[in-house]
Parts: C-alpha cells; sequence; structure tokens
C-alpha cells in the first residue's frame, strides 16, 4: 500500500524544500524521491533500515537532509558514502545529482540489496554498491581515489575522520553529516594526523513547519597524503581513537 498518493508527497516534498530553502527537485527527482519512500517502507518491513517509516519523517529527517549536502560534491565529482545503509545520502544524492558518480560501501550486505533494487527501480545509472568494511577498503585500490567522501551519523568524528579520509585524494573533502551542535574539537588531531584540514562546519536547521531538526555539515579538505599507517584494525580504531 502507498504510503500516500504521488501528489500528496509532491507537495509534501515541495513544501519541506521551500521551508529549507532547498531547490526544488524537477518532476523526474521527486517521481524518483516518491519511488524511494514507498520501497523504503515495504523493504524495511522485513529488514531493518530505518526507524522512520513515516512519510512526513522520510521527506524531512532522511530526504531533505540528504538534500542539503547535494551541492557539496564538485561537478562530476566522483563520491563514496562510507556506512550507506539504506542508501542515505547515496541515493537522494544519486537522484538530485545525476552528473556525479556514487559509491555506496557499507558492511552489511541485505542492506545493498534494496541500494542495488532502488537503483535499478529508478534506473539510477550513476550509484553501485560494494560490499565492505571501511578501513579495509581504504587500504586497496580505492585509497585516496575520491573528490568527495560522506557519512552520516556512523561514529563519533574521530573515528569517521580515520575511516573516511584515507579514502579522500589531495584537494578532495569529506564531509561528515551530523547533529548540530558537535564538539568539532575532540577530531582535531585526528583531521591533521590524517591530512586534513577543516575548512567549514555548517550548522542549518531543517523543518516542515510542525518539527525542526538541528543539523551540522562538517566539511573537512585533504591538504596532504594520509600516512600508510592509516586507518588501523576497526577494533584499534574504537579503543584508541585519534584524540
Amino acid at each position: 500500500m502507498p504510503i500516500c498518493t504521488q501528489e500528496e508527497f509532491y507537495k509534501k516534498l515541495n513544501g519541506v524544500f521551500e521551508l529549507c530553502s532547498l531547490p526544488l527537485p524537477t518532476v523526474e527527482q521527486s517521481e524518483k524521491l516518491y519511488r524511494l519512500s514507498q520501497e523504503l517502507c515495504e523493504y524495511g518491513k522485513n529488514v531493518n533500515l530505518t526507524a522512520i517509516t513515516d512519510v512526513d519523517g522520510i521527506i524531512l529527517k532522511h530526504i531533505a537532509d540528504c538534500a542539503s549536502m547535494a551541492d557539496i560534491p564538485q561537478k562530476n565529482a566522483r563520491v563514496l558514502d562510507v556506512g550507506a545503509g539504506g542508501g542515505f545520502p547515496s541515493l537522494p544524492i544519486a537522484i538530485l545529482r545525476q552528473d556525479v558518480r556514487v559509491i555506496s560501501l557499507d558492511s552489511t550486505a541485505k542492506k545493498l540489496v534494496f541500494i542495488d533494487r532502488m537503483a535499478e527501480i529508478a534506473e539510477l545509472n550513476n550509484i553501485s554498491t560494494l560490499h565492505a568494511r571501511a578501513e579495509e577498503a581504504a587500504n586497496g585500490p580505492l585509497r585516496e581515489s575520491f573528490d568527495c567522501v560522506c557519512a552520516r551519523a556512523v561514529a563519533s568524528m574521530p573515528m569517521l575522520c580515520e575511516l573516511c579520509l584515507p579514502f579522500v585524494k589531495k584537494g578532495g573533502i569529506f564531509c561528515a553529516m551530523k547533529s548540530a551542535n558537535e564538539d568539532i574539537k575532540e577530531c582535531n588531531k585526528a583531521v591533521t594526523t590524517l591530512g586534513g584540514k577543516i575548512a567549514q562546519v555548517k550548522e542549518f536547521s531543517l523543518t516542515d513547519g510542525e518539527q525542526t531538526v538541528s543539523r551540522a555539515l562538517i566539511i573537512i579538505e585533504k591538504v596532504s597524503h594520509t600516512p600508510n599507517t592509516y586507518p588501523r584494525k576497526f577494533s584499534n580504531i574504537k579503543a584508541k581513537p585519534i584524540i
């Protein structure tokens, strides 16, 4: 059963994007986002993809949240979503930015199945999946090969930096999607050690007129190569983060 009619979804979607000062999606993009919302609810009945299953929550806390960083990757960028889960921000970015190439990386295969399924349904030819652990994949051919790496509330900032910055090429960026008021001081050592520099911390609010969520984009520029000793094994990253 549809979460709501397509017309209702478009009205809600455009309303939220207007309130959040986000560029309105095209009709084609809106249709793909509607299909994404439907499939997220349906697939989520059997696989725990997200706790958010109502249309208003999906639009505000998933789609609008991810749309807030859709303009971060440069034109024709190669983008990696670390800990992609159910495909956020991977899928909205692929829908809203047809010029970029997105790889969704996650260690849980059944979540990647949903992303692959959604890519087929929405006819997205600019997204693919990779089943791997980030700390292992970063020591292979993908090391320092991405223009933009993003992660959405996966771990603490020092841990995120070690998992993500090794994938970023020199001159590229890492965008951490976090709650507002994130204490970035705790990641200063990790950022510097791993070859980064904090370029911008963008705090903002998203609202649908009834509920409001406070968010932040922590944008780190890769200014030098990551030492070959990083990333470490995950047990070491977790036990002894770079702080």
